[in-house]
């Protein structure tokens, strides 16, 4: 049964929040609830409350993924070649055509979209910088971690270290968790 006002049904107890990509924005606002006992970032967006992220990451080179972005009306995907060189380049090709086929189209406003907390300035944060990413500007990501205070860890990886190097990754979380 669910309580009223809870934002994960049957979870009881200490939670670690870990998002992904664009899943950060997601962390950084939601990991407020009183249940979140720290947050994960993978190669994520971790704004600051109110920021425009957009602004943030042009202070940065563009990663070469954003100009792989087709768009059709309100909705973007990467193009074929730039998911498979820009977002998955450390995967095998066969998996990531895969990954490819299954990609889902974003709305534009998430590009625009800004949080109104930011969890991570009272919550103890860990974020894995992705070394060869090449959709969020490594150097970008480990501004990101450092204004956090996050504990760091880089991984010689794409933008998708948590399927091509899953076991560093899930270390990091059960740190978070207090597991190691």
């Amino acid at each position: 049964m669910r309580r009223p006002g809870a934002c994960w049904p049957g979870q009881e107890g200490p939670t670690v929040l870990a998002g992904h990509s664009f899943a950060g924005m997601i962390v950084t606002e939601a990991g407020v609830d009183p249940r979140v006992s720290s947050l994960v970032y993978v190669a994520a967006r971790a704004p600051d409350a109110g920021e425009d992220y957009a602004a943030l990451a042009m202070q940065y080179p563009a990663p070469p993924a954003t100009a792989g972005i087709v768009y059709d009306g309100d909705e973007g995907m990467l193009s074929e070649a730039a998911f498979l060189r820009d977002f998955a380049g450390d995967l095998p090709e066969e998996r990531a055509k895969v990954l490819y086929a299954v990609q889902e189209p974003f709305h534009k406003a998430l590009l625009a979209g800004r949080t109104g907390q930011a969890a991570w300035r009272s919550k103890p944060s860990f974020y894995a910088v992705s070394t060869d990413d090449r959709t969020i500007n490594p150097d970008l990501q480990r501004f990101m971690a450092k204004r956090m205070g996050a504990e760091t860890i880089e991984v010689k990886a794409s933008h998708l270290s948590l399927i091509s190097q899953p076991d560093i990754i899930a270390s990091l979380i059960l740190k978070a968790a207090g597991h190691r």
